[in-house]
Parts: C-alpha cells; structure tokens; sequence
C-alpha cells in the first residue's frame, strides 16, 4: 500500500469513528452542536495518523487503538477552540471557517472545548473497547492514555500555552521559544507516538524512540506553521494569515528568517527518520510522513 493509500485509511477510520461516535451525544443540544462544529470541521488528523502508524508498526491491533486516535483528535479540537478564543489569540477563522467562539459565543465554546477535552478520556477508557484477558489489555488502555494525559497536561500541551502567552518580541530567545513548543506543538505529537506503540504492547527503547520521533516531528510542524503565518495563503491554510506578529509574539520566523527556518526544519526531519531506524521496514510510512510535512514549504 502506497503512503496517499495508507494514510488515507488510516484518516477514514478516525473520521468515521469521530462522526459515528459524536452523532450519539445526548445531553444539552447546543453544546453538543458546538463540540460537533469544530471536531468535524475537517483537519489532516495528523496526531491521529500517526498513533495508528506506530501501533501498526508495533504489531498492535487498529481497532484497539483507535479509541486512543479519536481522543487525542478530541484533545487537539479543544486546544484549537481555546486557543482561537479572544483572551489567547483571538482568531476569526480556522479550517477556512469562523471559528467556534464566533459561531456560538465565548462561554459556550470554552464549555465545548471542556466537553470534547472529558469526552476524550470517556472514549478512551470505556470499559467496553476492550476484551480483557489477565488485564493486559487494561493495562495497555491505561498506560497509553497515561501518554496522552501527560503530552495534554502542565508538563504538555497545556504548560506550552502558558508559556507562549507569556512571550513577547522583547523576552524573545531561540532556546525559550524551541522549550515552549517542544511543550505546546510536540506534547500532542511525542503522546501519539509513545501512545500507539504502549497501546500495541510495545516497551522500553521503541516507546523512547516514537517519543523522540513525535518531538522532531511537532517542531517541525511548528517551523513550517510560522512560515506559513507569514508567506502562506490563507484561502489555502484555512488561517488567518498574520496572527503572530499582531500579537507581538516571537516566532521561528522573526527570530531566524526564512532560509534557516527551512534548513532547521530539514534538519529536524533528517533526525525524526533516523529515529524511525528502530522500527525496520514498520517506520518507513512514518519516515515519509515526515518528509511531507516538509514538502509544505519546500
């Protein structure tokens, strides 16, 4: 199966698991409708992707795993609902959309990116997805949505937005800006990894290689994203292009221009598909994944 082929499968599984499983949602309607607006909304699914990859290229079994896929896509929606509200940074389109703060007010998007954000661990963990024989299975559900709460939390995701509201042009190094996306981007992206190989019982230097691989991989997207805010087309990002520097924030771009901002990022890819060495022939997807999220700007 070509990479455009297995990709493609492994986003339809995740797309169609989201659609079927938030179609089912009781409760308080408009809260509902504000969490299926932004969740279905389209997107790579990226993060997703490539926990399914590592547990294939870990022998694990697509079906366990893909809970695991479709509540880190949950998380990585309710980071984007929060991040585009008013009090971060204030955006008016996502996904060639307005955004969800726009559509159904502050409060109610704040409770939806809450919503989508416990509803991850409820997909997760429900007791349901799983056959336990001797709690192995368990035990693998636990320790890969352990992953994920820690790429999510203060030590993830969550502490990178601290800190990125925190920074300004005038506080600005190169080293403060990589430690906050290394939290920020790469929580997300290093939890996928290390998620897909834990959940398909993989251990020890394979786990610590995916973690090294999604890191690599999140900086990356980071670079070229700040690329993209500045010579992209926002009929084609589905963003609205600028955001950055009208926040006064630093970015790899102000700080580095643009040419070493794509030599750091050919770098960053070279070092994600070594990483990828671990796995023999299971990491050659990945390998190329890497390679086309460089292909955005190159």
């Amino acid at each position: 199966m070509d990479y455009g082929a297995r990709y493609k499968r492994y986003a339809d599984m995740v797309e169609e698991a989201l659609t079927g499983g938030i179609e089912t949602l009781g409760g308080v309607s408009e809260l509902a409708g504000a969490m299926k607006y932004s969740l279905l909304a389209g997107g790579k699914r990226i993060r997703p992707v490539v926990l399914l990859a590592f547990a294939e290229a870990c022998g694990g079994n697509l079906e366990h795993a893909l809970p695991f896929a479709c509540g880190l896509e949950m998380i990585h929606t309710c980071s984007l609902i929060h991040d585009d509200m008013p009090c971060m940074d204030d955006d008016d389109m996502r996904r060639g959309r307005p955004t969800n703060h726009i559509v159904y007010g502050d409060a109610m998007a704040l409770l939806a990116g809450d919503g989508l954000l416990t509803l991850a661990f409820e997909v997760m963990l429900e007791p349901g997805h799983f056959k336990l024989k001797g709690g192995a299975d368990a035990r693998r559900a636990a320790g890969a949505a352990y992953q994920i709460a820690l790429g999510t939390g203060e030590r993830g995701m969550t502490g990178g937005q601290a800190l990125d509201i925190t920074a300004s042009c005038e506080n600005a190094t190169i080293e403060r800006l990589t430690a906050t996306d290394e939290l920020k981007t790469c929580g997300l992206f290093s939890a996928a990894a290390r998620a897909g190989c834990v959940i398909a019982g993989a251990g020890g230097a394979l786990v610590d290689s995916a973690g090294r691989y999604g890191l690599l991989l999140g900086l990356t997207f980071q670079i070229v994203d700040d690329i993209l805010d500045v010579e992209g087309d926002p009929s084609v990002t589905g963003k609205t292009a600028g955001t950055d520097a009208k926040l006064n924030k630093p970015t790899y771009m102000s700080m580095l221009g643009s040419e070493r901002c794509r030599a750091r990022a050919r770098e960053l890819t070279e070092q994600a598909a070594n990483e990828m060495n671990a796995f023999g022939s299971g990491g050659d997807f990945l390998r190329e994944l890497a390679q086309k999220a460089l292909l955005r700007v190159q």
